[in-house]
């Protein structure tokens, strides 16, 4: 057995999750690639990242912050000791392993990978949240409300979701 990293960015305002990647042995080098491929992939999004709030992790250098700074993005570390200051990954940590990595046995990376990405497509387009008066972070453009009401299984079974079939 041996312990996997995953690395997500979380939007604040939407709570929509972006999925880095996962490794075995996270160090500076990576994280930082991580944060390239995602400024890549969120370039052109309106509106605009502004902050970047970050926990003190080693692996977080100055490497990591530039990639951000350079586009315009500012940086905001936590405080040390203040777990409430990064509420909302904490809260998200908590979600993935209650909903998800608590009930199955991740057999390596490619697994996780496969887990990970399967639980935030379901997470950002199916899953309510409070803190956006039971919104989901990515809305659907035509939500039917007549027909059946259907259930699809997520991850095997662990997670139901139900929508209406189209009448």
């Amino acid at each position: 057995l041996q312990t996997l990293y995953i690395l997500v960015f979380i939007e604040i305002g939407t709570r929509r999750v972006h999925f880095a990647g996962c490794t075995a042995h996270p160090d500076n080098a990576w994280v930082t690639q991580q944060a390239r491929q995602v400024m890549w992939e969120l370039q052109d999004r309106e509106p605009g990242i502004r902050f970047l709030i970050r926990d003190n992790d080693k692996k977080f250098t100055q490497a990591f912050d530039t990639v951000f700074r350079s586009e315009g993005i500012n940086v905001i570390p936590t405080p040390y000791r203040a777990p409430n200051a990064n509420s909302y990954a904490e809260r998200w940590i908590r979600s993935v392993r209650e909903e998800c990595l608590d009930k199955l046995l991740i057999i390596n990376q490619t697994h996780l990978r496969r887990v990970m990405r399967e639980y935030i497509v379901f997470f950002n387009t199916a899953r309510p949240h409070q803190g956006i008066d039971q919104q989901i972070p990515i809305p659907t453009i035509n939500r039917e409300t007549t027909g059946s009401v259907r259930c699809r299984k997520v991850l095997g079974g662990i997670i139901h979701d139900y929508y209406r079939e189209a009448a």
